[in-house]
């Protein structure tokens, strides 16, 4: 017997547009806001060289305030359309969302900040939901959980590195000199963190054979040290279960990515679905 399903008040519509990207008013609504903040960007940029900014001054004002208008009334949408406000306004995105809309209002009061309006650019993390690729958000949550449960072996490795680059350093300090530009051992640690870290800015060189040598030794030991904390951090991943993310969001608390057939928010417990 097939079930009546209740109807969506505007509330319940205003939010599945706005928060999800499964439905082809979600997708359209996503859409529309990226070519929106690409052109509000493409605004700032185009500002910051004198040659047009000074020409098309007023045209490119006016097209920031409409940009910053629609904006606004999208962060206010975002607000109403959802049980629990405070948990979008302090989330990420929330917080991103005000910080790419409010300068245009505060360079009305204070001069130079509508710089800030390049912000904006974060907002475009809102691709992996249009393009439904967050499964690769469920594997940066995943690369997280690795190196917070890999996080002593790394700060042990860290630490260890840190007593080779000074004890590096030291000998350097010893063979080399002041005359060769090691005029102190933490200037000679510096020299010793460059090389191990294969940067190798050429500021500080070694002039004798013995400190070329032992220099070949610390670039070489580099590579092996780089690909340790990859290591560590792999090992990680591989014990993390991977886990098919949708675009789903809580109508009460807008917490997203949630499985296809859950029934309630692993945030705040809600019921997804009426």
């Amino acid at each position: 017997m097939n079930t009546i399903q209740p109807k969506k008040n505007w509330k319940q519509k205003l939010q599945e547009i706005i928060y999800e990207a499964d439905t082809p008013a979600g997708k359209l609504f996503d859409v529309i806001l990226l070519i929106a903040i690409l052109f509000s960007i493409a605004i700032v940029m185009l500002e910051s060289v004198n040659t047009i900014g000074e020409k098309y001054q007023e045209e490119l004002n006016i097209a920031e305030w409409i940009i910053t208008i629609l904006f606004s009334i999208e962060y206010i949408l975002r607000i109403i359309s959802i049980n629990k406000p405070s948990k979008y306004i302090f989330s990420f995105y929330g917080i991103i969302d005000f910080l790419s809309t409010i300068p245009k209002y505060l360079s009305v009061i204070f001069v130079g900040t509508h710089t800030l309006v390049a912000l904006r650019a974060l907002r475009l993390l809102r691709v992996f939901r249009i393009l439904k690729l967050t499964r690769f958000i469920g594997e940066s949550q995943n690369l997280a959980k690795a190196l917070k449960a890999s996080r002593a072996r790394i700060s042990v490795f860290l630490f260890f590195v840190l007593i080779i680059c000074v004890i590096l350093g030291s000998v350097m300090y010893l063979i080399e000199g002041a005359s060769n530009g090691f005029t102190s051992i933490p200037r000679s640690v510096y020299w010793a963190i460059v090389t191990l870290t294969t940067v190798g800015y050429g500021d500080i060189a070694p002039e004798t054979p013995f400190g070329q040598f032992v220099a070949s030794v610390i670039m070489i030991l580099g590579y092996a040290i780089i690909a340790i904390p990859t290591g560590i951090v792999s090992s990680e991943i591989v014990k993390q279960n991977d886990i098919n993310l949708n675009t789903q969001a809580c109508p009460n608390c807008a917490a997203e990515g949630h499985r296809d057939d859950a029934e309630f928010c692993y945030h705040c417990g809600n019921k997804l679905h009426e």
